[in-house]
């Protein structure tokens, strides 16, 4: 399925079993790319939440530029949940980012008919995800040894 948004950007929404070889491929070398390399964080990516999830995904020409993976209530968290959310050093500071993070909550909405998603978010981005109505809970976490927080946002 592809979505036509604002500004003739064109997003890919798909189940693992929908997408071709190169296509995981470009997802899983972009959140190796960032997570992994930039981030400095040898993490174990294919967790088997990508099996039961749809990814969201924008292309520009030949790169994957934006992605997040969309996973239904009852795998990360009782509720539907977003994660794996990364924009390519290509395009970061342009404001997609936050278009993705919007597509991403209205596509959630709308494949799993809820109104409440929770994340695992990391500690310096409280900020970005809280302007886009998530708000922090408990205490801060190590993941992966980054400090995280779960937020939820309702409707």
């Amino acid at each position: 399925m592809v979505l036509t948004l604002a500004l003739m950007k064109n997003w890919r929404l798909q189940k693992m079993s929908e997408m071709t070889a190169l296509e995981w491929h470009r997802v899983l070398a972009l959140r190796a790319e960032v997570f992994v390399v930039e981030q400095n964080c040898p993490y174990q990516d294919p967790d088997g939440k990508d099996l039961l999830s749809y990814h969201l995904q924008m292309e520009s020409g030949e790169a994957l530029v934006a992605y997040a993976r969309l996973v239904p209530p009852g795998v990360s968290y009782p509720e539907a949940s977003i994660g794996r959310v990364v924009t390519s050093s290509l395009v970061r500071g342009k404001g997609w980012g936050k278009e993705l993070m919007e597509v991403a909550i209205a596509q959630t909405k709308k494949q799993f008919g809820v109104d409440e998603i929770c994340i695992s978010a990391q500690s310096y981005l409280l900020k970005f995800y809280g302007e886009l109505g998530f708000v922090a809970e408990g205490e801060e976490y190590l993941e992966d040894d980054i400090p995280h927080w779960k937020m939820r946002r309702r409707g």
